[in-house]
């Protein structure tokens, strides 16, 4: 096993049990006025765009653009939730900023600082653009226990999808050559226009629960986070009891 991936793993279960400590310590944190919902959308977010990056292109960039993108989500969500106005676009633009970093934190290991940081740029000024444009996360938003995909989120997925994947050849073509662009370029918009989709779908249940979820789920959800986190803490011990090889 890759000592990344073992590192990955550990910082993912101290992670959960940060997270899991502050779940159990609701009241202290404010209950329903604190900011644990805003903290549950960003855990939530994170796992749910975590596992769909992680899947599709590999643990490390799954851990980076997820936790960017849970983080950056949750806090577009919670302002929409709560009635307000959306975000400057100056705010917007460092929000996608934040995003479009994870991704090019999970591309740097396999393809290099130039091609990450391209990558970032171009996929930064996209964003942007969709902004400018009145394409949001909170586009449409939905608080109600059934699915959201409108007309106008799929084409933004659409658009999304397609834009990922000609960044991916621009990068590739003047920046810096892979053995295998088209490939590459597919999977990555594939994946990242799947999660989309799937997020988009699944946000007005995460909505509702995050602003709904009785106090004793959301101990139990903060138990269950601890022992994921031991879990993942382990690991690295397990593999030096059974003396597997980690290079």
């Amino acid at each position: 096993m890759d000592h990344h991936t073992v590192a990955a793993l550990s910082i993912s279960g101290i992670c959960l049990d940060v997270l899991g400590s502050l779940y159990l310590a609701y009241d202290l944190l404010g209950g329903q006025h604190g900011p644990l919902r805003l903290l549950t959308r960003a855990v939530t977010y994170s796992v749910v765009f975590g596992i769909g990056y992680g899947l599709g292109l590999g643990l490390f960039f799954g851990l980076t653009a997820g936790v960017a993108t849970g983080i950056t989500l949750a806090i577009e969500f919670n302002r929409a939730a709560r009635g307000l106005n959306h975000y400057s676009l100056p705010w917007e633009a460092f929000f996608s900023a934040i995003r479009s970093a994870g991704f090019a934190a999970g591309l740097y290991r396999t393809l290099g600082l130039r091609f990450a940081v391209a990558f970032a740029v171009l996929t930064t000024l996209g964003q942007v653009f969709a902004y400018s444009r009145g394409m949001r996360p909170a586009t449409d938003y939905s608080m109600e226990l059934r699915p959201r995909f409108t007309l106008r989120l799929f084409w933004g997925t659409v658009v999304r999808t397609v834009g990922y994947i000609a960044t991916a050849l621009i990068c590739s073509a003047f920046i810096q050559h892979i053995s295998h662009p088209w490939p590459f370029a597919i999977r990555v918009g594939l994946v990242t226009g799947l999660v989309t989709a799937i997020g988009i779908t699944v946000t007005p249940f995460i909505e509702y629960y995050a602003d709904n979820l009785p106090e004793r789920r959301l101990g139990i959800f903060g138990i269950g986070l601890i022992l994921c986190g031991f879990s993942l803490q382990s690991v690295q011990y397990w593999l030096a009891l059974l003396d597997v090889r980690v290079t």
